[in-house]
């Protein structure tokens, strides 16, 4: 079988278990991958769930085009798939007829009991981000919508996030001169056309079909950074392939427990001129997103699959697919290692969650840190980063640090919808503010032109509050503009995110299918 020949389906099926071997089919390309299974960073279940058969719808969202090509030697390579010849795949006798939900969710027909068909609004009725995820939560399908959706556990961290910025007030000043207002900036000294910037959120493919190029393109338009993510559904050239000439891009960095690998990806960023290194330092092991580990009792593996030797881990979510790679022994004493292997690239930690830590990353030499708990996604209960902004700027301020002569940049995200709360943050101290669920909905949901939507959305906020808080520029934007005196007390009230966000549900009843 030789790839000028290609490869018959029905030698394909034939390998479908570790005895039989195991090959796979994506994008039309035929692979044996039995000695790649137990090195698979998602582990060897999810392959034998599709041993012979063609695994492509379920690599495309959660994998960059190239990556089974990166990781397997070219005599796994086993060419093209002969059109029209590869056998059907088992259907397990137990599996349920499709419910009226999953059909609506093909067919947008109402369900039963009266509700009515959604009808998705053109892009311009969308005033707001909180539009966008209203969007998503009714139209996106329901593996991405739980995946970007989910938090840790209850979710309490990831709805504080939001809710603690309902805490803050202006002190809005009058008389100024506002004619004009400027909220562009720089971040670790790079132009950017306002304090915002896009963090890297995992998996975009999930929510539109070209993935994390779309986010690059519409940053490229507005002059906003975005942060390539490590476990981008796009490769990392393709993200830096479609950003225009001098467009500024960071990468987002989880550390391998092989080193080597680490230590490549962070030398051809540098080679391709990313400019910063954020690494992530909040996740030692993902944490328990259970709307998105839920998704994984949906859908059918055969007999075979499920009761076989490897039992299929059906409740582990996307997340957890993705991720065990990552090294939990990471500490302190690895930094040294990082930052010489970033030479001239600036080194953020992202997921600093205590103003010890963040004075601690000063003290290694880092060039600043990202306050973050990813989103609400690991330990539930884990701060917000507005409520401990103010004590981690004003302590390192108070240690020299922060100023011209030992500069150090301080940013935080999760929870933002509003250019009101970048706004408080910018006056904590906050050099700008990442932006990640609200960008990726934008794009699941309209594309490269929600995204651009998105970003004229902000700018129009921000004119119109730099003028009503009487700020003509970000430096006009400082502590004694806000009033923290109820940073700490309870939230209550229903509001826009609330009406988006989609509660736990026990186990029994599905969230949105």
């Amino acid at each position: 079988m030789t790839a000028q020949k290609g490869v018959d389906g029905k030698e394909v099926a034939k390998h479908n278990s570790r005895e039989n071997g195991v090959w796979i089919v994506v994008h039309g390309k035929v692979y044996d991958v039995t000695d790649f299974l137990d090195e698979h960073p998602g582990g060897a279940e999810i392959i034998l769930r599709y041993a012979g058969m063609d695994a492509t719808e379920e690599y495309e969202p959660i994998h960059p085009p190239d990556a089974i090509i990166d990781n397997l030697d070219p005599s796994k390579h086993l060419g093209p798939l002969i059109p029209s010849t590869l056998p059907p795949p088992p259907v397990s006798a137990s599996a349920p007829p499709p419910t009226s939900v999953a059909i609506r969710q093909k067919t947008n027909e109402p369900l039963a009991g009266g509700e009515e068909e959604y009808a998705k609004p053109p892009l311009e009725e969308i005033l707001s981000l909180h539009d966008f995820e209203a969007v998503a939560r009714r139209t996106m399908g329901k593996r991405g919508w739980n995946y970007y959706s989910s938090g840790a556990d209850d979710e309490i961290t990831m709805r504080e996030n939001h809710n603690a910025y309902h805490r803050v007030w202006f002190r809005p000043r009058i008389l100024r001169n506002v004619g004009t207002v400027d909220y562009s900036s720089t971040i670790l000294g790079y132009k950017t056309s306002m304090p915002v910037y896009i963090t890297a959120t995992a998996l975009g493919k999930l929510g539109h079909p070209e993935g994390e190029v779309t986010l690059t393109r519409a940053a490229g338009k507005h002059n906003v950074i975005q942060m390539i993510p490590t476990l981008a559904s796009c490769s990392f050239d393709e993200m830096v392939d479609a950003a225009i000439p001098n467009q500024v891009q960071f990468l987002q960095l989880y550390v391998n427990s092989d080193r080597s690998r680490t230590k490549k990806i962070i030398k051809h960023a540098a080679e391709r001129g990313v400019k910063a290194l954020f690494i992530t330092v909040d996740a030692p092991q993902l944490g328990r997103r259970e709307k998105d580990m839920r998704t994984k009792f949906v859908g059918n593996a055969s007999s075979q699959q499920t009761q076989g030797g490897d039992n299929f881990k059906r409740d582990q979510g996307a997340a957890r697919a993705i991720s065990s790679f990552i090294d939990p022994s990471l500490n302190w004493n690895d930094l040294a290692e990082l930052k010489e292997a970033a030479g001239e690239m600036k080194v953020i930690l992202k997921g600093v969650q205590s103003w010890e830590d963040a004075v601690m990353a000063a003290e290694y030499g880092c060039d600043g840190v990202v306050l973050s708990n990813h989103g609400g996604r690991q330990l539930d209960f884990a701060p917000s980063p507005l409520t401990i902004l103010p004590q981690v700027v004003s302590i390192l301020k108070q240690r020299g640090y922060m100023t011209p002569s030992r500069p150090f940049e301080v940013f935080i995200d999760g929870g933002v919808r509003r250019a009101t709360d970048v706004l408080k943050a910018i006056a904590l101290g906050a050099t700008a503010v990442g932006i990640g669920r609200p960008m990726i909905y934008a794009m699941s949901t309209y594309g490269e032109d929600g995204v651009s939507r998105a970003f004229e959305i902000l700018k129009d906020e921000f004119e119109m509050n730099m003028r009503l808080i009487g700020a003509p520029t970000l430096s006009d934007v400082v502590p004694n503009m806000v009033d923290i005196s109820s940073l700490n007390a309870a939230s209550g009230g229903i509001t826009m995110y609330e009406e988006n966000y989609e509660r736990m549900l026990p186990v029994g009843v599905k969230a949105r299918l």
